[in-house]
């Protein structure tokens, strides 16, 4: 793992979209294996390029219409038969949607498939709650040996698809198609599943966030120190395999920690922390930010993100609460 961290409120140049469908055209042209699964919106995440990659790769782009299970089963074929597949729908749909083919066909046979749940939380904006996945996480974490990434950035998504085409087994990842994050990780960073990064050091309390409530976090933190408190913060990208000892060491020195997701705070990045911290110690107040067992709604992003609390903002108000139960 090699990290710089270069957090300065900036965006991205790119869109993740842009990002992946970068990473997985390299991917396709260097690695035979590789092959692409979508469910009727492959020009909404690979245009101008499908046509393209249709025309170059029509043994290994697979568009299966609105099927979601039968283009995960086919993923499950094409593993089988030795292949790589990237297989991307609207998050809500590539996992509660064909849950029972991922678990059987896919991880209780032990193949190798990565999934992209593209639109998690919030960023599903005006497709509605039909389209917004607040329990995709809690889905995935129910699977053995699922793999399970909320991405923080470009740099990020780009290095662990890459990562990811030589590593055998079961992935998810989540993150926004049309979003250019703000920049937390330098270009050439690299990094580990299964281990989360220590973004800022601090003594007083652990922020520990994923996904787009990485920037918030950092936000928040800047506010926590105008206020004299002192808050490390600590991006858990890889969500399970969790990092159960940076949780450990963070909760030990600082002695309360908030978690901070764009998902239900039951099943997700909250339920998690909590449990590892139940498990194997130390016991600490926790408070989580997070989507409080509601269903999602039509809005704006920006207009999501207050009405369900996943800002800067709620992060320093349960930080000043965990503080005073500290």
């Amino acid at each position: 793992m090699s990290l710089t961290v270069v957090y300065n409120g900036d965006c991205d140049s790119l869109t993740l979209k842009e990002v992946y469908s970068g990473v997985l055209t390299e991917l396709m042209a260097s690695d035979s294996r590789i092959c692409i699964g979508e469910a009727d919106i492959a020009n909404g995440m690979w245009a101008p390029i499908t046509q393209k990659m249709r025309d170059t790769y029509p043994d290994r782009f697979y568009d299966t219409g609105i099927q979601e299970a039968d283009m995960v089963g086919i993923a499950c074929g094409l593993s089988a038969g030795g292949k790589v597949p990237y297989v991307h729908s609207f998050a809500p749909f590539v996992t509660r949607r064909t849950f029972d083919v991922i678990f059987v066909s896919g991880a209780y046979g032990k193949l190798n498939i990565r999934l992209i749940g593209s639109d998690p939380g919030v960023t599903a904006t005006y497709n509605g709650g039909t389209h917004m996945s607040f329990e995709d996480v809690g889905i995935m974490r129910c699977i053995p040996h699922m793999t399970i990434v909320d991405i923080t950035d470009g740099a990020m998504l780009k290095d662990v698809l890459t990562q990811s085409a030589d590593i055998y087994g079961m992935f998810y990842f989540r993150f926004a198609r049309g979003s250019k994050p703000p920049t937390i990780y330098g270009d050439g960073s690299t990094f580990s599943f299964g281990k989360a990064n220590l973004l800022q050091d601090g003594s007083d309390v652990t922020i520990i966030a994923c996904g787009m409530l990485v920037p918030e976090a950092m936000i928040a933190a800047e506010q926590l120190k105008s206020r004299g408190i002192s808050a490390q913060v600590v991006d858990i990208f890889t969500i399970k395999p969790i990092d159960t000892q940076l949780i450990r060491d963070c909760a030990a020195k600082t002695g309360a920690v908030v978690t901070a997701e764009n998902h239900n705070i039951i099943g997700g990045l909250g339920s998690a922390v909590a449990e590892t911290l139940a498990l194997h110690g130390p016991l600490c107040p926790i408070e989580m930010v997070g989507v409080q067992d509601e269903f999602g709604e039509v809005g704006s992003q920006n207009y999501l993100v207050k009405r369900f609390g996943l800002d800067a903002e709620t992060i320093v108000q349960k930080t000043l609460t965990v503080l005073k139960r500290k």
